[in-house]
């Protein structure tokens, strides 16, 4: 589970509004520890290296750092989710940028082609779809794991445990309700109310990341 994914959504909008305070250093550590894992596997998934990707999202806070202090969060003008997006997407694209022609080379053997020349042309598009369909899914890996975290702090702890069982962990329906002293209906009827619960928590949860 993510760091504070349960937190991300009650907690966005102010907290922005604490960023704008540079000496805050708990609501700094708050974001860090809510985003830093989004931007990290959204540029491994580009294609950074581990230290690539840890720089991107050292830079992409950096430029949120810079920026917070004259921003305003308004779902009119445009989502959190994307404004964030743009900030991630030219760090990313940064780091292949610093590669260089040389990079390649060594990386080819010490071949001489033609394409070891290109810079920027080799480079993936930073405007193209594919990293926006990689932060879409990051995004909703976060929301489904927020989503989880919060039905599971309402939930009586046996409850859920039952449910990881059936759900997360594969146990056949006999066996949870052996474990649990419960009836196979009864398995079956919590099983489907919490993942109702989780559906309609990713739902709210959609509608106040926008």
């Amino acid at each position: 589970m993510r760091p504070n994914a349960a937190e991300l959504i009650p907690t966005r909008a102010t907290l922005l509004e604490r960023l704008k305070n540079w000496q805050d250093q708990t609501s700094w550590q708050e974001f860090f520890d809510i985003y830093w894992q989004l931007i990290y596997c959204v540029a491994r998934k580009a294609g950074l290296t581990e230290s690539e990707a840890q720089d991107a999202v050292q830079e992409t806070l950096m430029s949120v750092a810079k920026q917070i202090p004259t921003f305003k969060y308004d779902p009119k003008l445009g989502s959190f989710k994307g404004w964030l997006l743009g900030m991630a997407r030219w760090r990313i694209f940064d780091q292949f940028r610093k590669r260089g022609p040389l990079a390649r080379h060594r990386q080819r053997g010490g071949q001489n082609t033609t394409s070891d020349t290109a810079t920027v042309e080799a480079l993936p598009d930073p405007s193209g779809a594919v990293l926006d369909e990689y932060w879409e899914a990051e995004w909703q890996n976060t929301l489904l794991e927020a989503a989880v975290n919060n039905v599971k702090r309402r939930l009586d702890p046996q409850k859920y445990q039952m449910f990881d069982c059936y759900v997360n962990k594969g146990w056949p329906a006999a066996k949870v309700a052996s474990t649990f002293g419960l009836s196979l209906d009864q398995v079956y009827v919590a099983k489907f109310r919490i993942t109702q619960l989780i559906k309609e928590e990713v739902a709210r949860l959609e509608v106040e990341m926008t």
